[in-house]
């Protein structure tokens, strides 16, 4: 029997890459985990997303159809600062109309100066320059929206766990070897799951695939 303890963990959210899976599926030959570690490893979320203590990286299983025997979804990432996110989002929208009131108070003192007898030619130059300037801000605030598009964010409410720390040794060899070891338990245990989401914790400051401890989080009534 694995090292075990219980903890009560607030409510956080994740954003990571996500898969939808069995465990029927990921016991064979088409399991989808080893890609979905792959794809998280070249996506940097950390350096693309606002995340809280960016060096754990999280292995959450989610939205369960039922429970250990039917499909759920994996989302392998970071904890992000949710009402910092939000917010991010409404400075964003903030910033757009701003430019748009600077954008107006510019045409009004074009309209100025072109009364002035402002030279056409450099009126034209400045309004090019400005069209190509809000362009740039345009493209650079699509191409961050399809980056962050491109995760899944899950929620995971506050929850009491049981903890079940794995025995060192190659990650997917002792990781398989515990959930193997935690399905038995809950069978005749007298805890009960509630499937609320289950995590996995790695520390990636000194994460050594061949040679690893990793302590997986079990939600529990």
């Amino acid at each position: 029997m694995m090292n075990t303890y219980f903890v009560e963990k607030a409510k956080m959210t994740l954003a990571g890459v996500s898969i939808r899976t069995t465990n029927e599926v990921e016991m064979g030959p088409d399991g989808g985990l080893p890609q979905l570690w792959e794809t998280y490893f070249q996506s940097n979320i950390a350096g693309q997303v606002a995340t809280v203590n960016s060096e754990y990286i999280y292995a959450l299983y989610t939205d369960y159809e039922s429970d250990a025997s039917g499909a759920y979804t994996v989302v392998i990432g970071h904890e992000v600062a949710e009402e910092r996110h939000l917010e991010g989002n409404q400075l964003e929208e903030n910033g757009l109309e701003e430019s748009e009131l600077e954008e107006s108070e510019l045409e009004e003192n074009e309209l100025e100066k072109s009364e002035l007898e402002k030279n056409e030619l450099e009126k034209n130059e400045l309004e090019k320059n400005q069209l190509e300037e809000s362009q740039l801000v345009e493209n650079q605030l699509e191409e961050n929206r399809l980056e962050e598009s491109q995760f899944t964010y899950a929620v995971v409410p506050e929850s009491k766990y049981m903890v079940f720390t794995t025995k060192k040794g190659p990650v997917f060899e002792v990781v398989a070897q515990a959930w193997g070891e935690i399905w038995a338990y809950f069978k005749e245990s007298r805890e009960a799951r509630t499937y609320t989401g289950d995590f996995e914790i790695y520390d990636s400051r000194n994460f050594d695939p061949a040679d690893t401890q990793v302590e997986i989080y079990i939600a529990i009534e």
